[in-house]
């Protein structure tokens, strides 16, 4: 597909007419399947991009995060946005810096000094973030296998595990919820349609009304995602049960890279057989589990990231003082209008 000619058709205007894009921006580049190299025939298309911060953003009183166009599925992040991204090796940001070379769109010659200067980036920090996904990752799918494979009883426990360790997690993180407790179990429900259900009794004194909704919506938000599954078309479905599979091992391919090697490889030009086969549902049961041999290849990536998190080289923290120095290299020619150069 003809990418280049696509960017520049009337649906992608904004990229030209919109006054914090147009020139404004440094680098744009697939994002999505296309940029991994697992598309199929219906896969969207997605861009990535980064653009400069006006001066009145710099030195004045606006400000700006991000674009999103979401008839074309495109974001273009501003610059300072991206780079505190890039600080905690965001794996939805850090993949637009290791794209090969023809599947930038849009290269100034700054986003060519950002990519080079993308070991500034990689840090430790790699382990958590990219594990993090992974994580959330493998919760989607074991909730979609619960929503099939499981009676109501059995998926309601299924939930409460998820929830119990959402809020636990929100409790690690949150000192202040020692002003009472809340107890969360299972037990029979009144509704016709359940068996059981779970509940919660909860006590506290003088804890900010803004505190309590904040942990009511981080247990909400598990419900809401699994409830999500339930909404379903079933051929889809499966395939969004594979695709959240692939991304999976996908998600260690590329956080093992950066630990081990210090490098971003966003397309898997070496391991599109395997990822494309999880896709397709070769690991896929028919009873919409997966087979030993995915939960096997899925333990030793695991494996393999703690081994790498342990060994590397990486520092602990990227060097603030280096990116410091060049974020305001950067915004300097954003202000004094000095970027618009493609390469």
């Amino acid at each position: 597909m003809d990418f280049i000619k696509l960017m520049n058709t009337k649906e992608y205007d904004f990229l030209r007419t919109n006054s914090r894009l147009g020139n404004r921006i440094i680098l744009m580049g697939l994002g999505g399947s296309y940029a991994y190299g697992t598309n199929q025939e219906n896969s969207d298309i997605d861009f990535r991009g980064i653009t400069l911060n006006l001066p009145s953003d710099l030195l004045g009183l606006t400000g700006f995060e991000q674009y999103e166009d979401e008839n074309t599925d495109t974001v273009i992040y501003s610059f300072n946005k991206v780079v505190k991204l890039l600080l905690e090796c965001n794996p939805n940001t850090i993949e637009l810096l290791g794209l090969d070379e023809e599947q930038y769109l849009i290269k100034t010659t700054l986003g060519q000094e950002l990519l080079e200067h993308k070991s500034l980036f990689l840090s430790k920090r790699a382990a958590k973030s990219f594990g993090g996904y992974a994580s959330a990752q493998l919760r989607r799918l074991q909730n979609a296998i619960a929503r099939d494979s499981m009676p109501q009883n059995e998926r309601e426990k299924h939930i409460y595990n998820s929830v119990k360790n959402a809020l636990e997690d929100f409790r690690r993180k949150n000192e202040m919820f020692d002003k009472g407790n809340i107890h969360i179990y299972i037990d029979e429900s009144e509704r016709p349609e359940f068996k059981t259900e779970i509940f919660i009794d909860a006590e506290y004194r003088h804890l900010p009304l803004r505190d309590y909704e904040n942990m009511l919506g981080v247990m909400n938000n598990v419900i809401r995602e699994y409830d999500k599954i339930g909404k379903r078309n079933k051929k889809k479905d499966d395939n969004h049960l594979n695709k959240h599979a692939m991304h999976l091992i996908r998600l260690f391919m590329m956080a093992i890279d950066i630990l081990e090697k210090g490098e971003i490889r966003t397309h898997r030009t070496d391991d599109l057989e395997l990822l494309k086969s999880i896709r397709r549902g070769d690991f896929q049961k028919e009873d919409k589990t997966f087979s030993k041999e995915f939960y096997d290849i899925l333990s030793d990536y695991e494996k393999r990231l703690e081994t790498a998190t342990g060994n590397t080289t990486l520092p602990d923290n990227p060097d603030m003082e280096k990116v410091g120095r060049f974020v305001e290299y950067i915004n300097r020619k954003a202000i004094e209008g000095d970027f618009d150069e493609r390469c």
